[in-house]
């Protein structure tokens, strides 16, 4: 479990869990999937659920430890720890399927840091709409990747 309560919390945690927010009652995201808690979506969230601070922060848990295993499995390349951080935010909101597919991982592995970074931008669209709120998780993706 997370230490919720100290500071030295990950960059990757505090971008996902301020890009998320956290609500305890289940709502439709703007795609139209139910999602809960800090952005935990799946067969178990559906209309009238609701959960506690701790269900959330278990889910997250669990969704983030889910990001990183699909990144390591996918990524043939070494990055720091804040390239990580950024990747997993991303697979974290994305989803590994749309990670393993991306035309960010195949420049990765190729070592074009530089042309991934810039695929983080492409992925700010839901339903064919650019959605500033995800253009700006993606931009705080991208500057959290190229950080140093």
């Amino acid at each position: 479990m997370l230490c919720w309560h100290c500071a030295s919390l990950s960059a990757g945690l505090q971008l996902t869990m301020s890009s998320e927010g956290d609500r305890h009652e289940a709502y439709q995201d703007q795609g139209g999937v139910w999602t809960i808690g800090y952005g935990h979506t799946g067969p178990d969230v559906h209309a009238g659920l609701v959960w506690t601070e701790a269900q959330a922060q278990a889910a997250l848990t669990q969704d983030k430890a889910s990001a990183r295993a699909a990144i390591r499995e996918y990524l043939k390349v070494s990055l720091t720890q804040n390239e990580f951080d950024a990747l997993e935010d991303f697979d974290f909101n994305v989803g590994e399927g749309n990670f393993a597919g991306s035309a960010l991982l195949k420049l990765l592995n190729a070592g074009n840091f530089a042309g991934a970074a810039k695929q983080l931008e492409q992925w700010d669209h839901v339903k064919g709409q650019v959605v500033l709120g995800l253009l700006n998780r993606r931009l705080a993706e991208e500057a959290l990747f190229d950080k140093a």
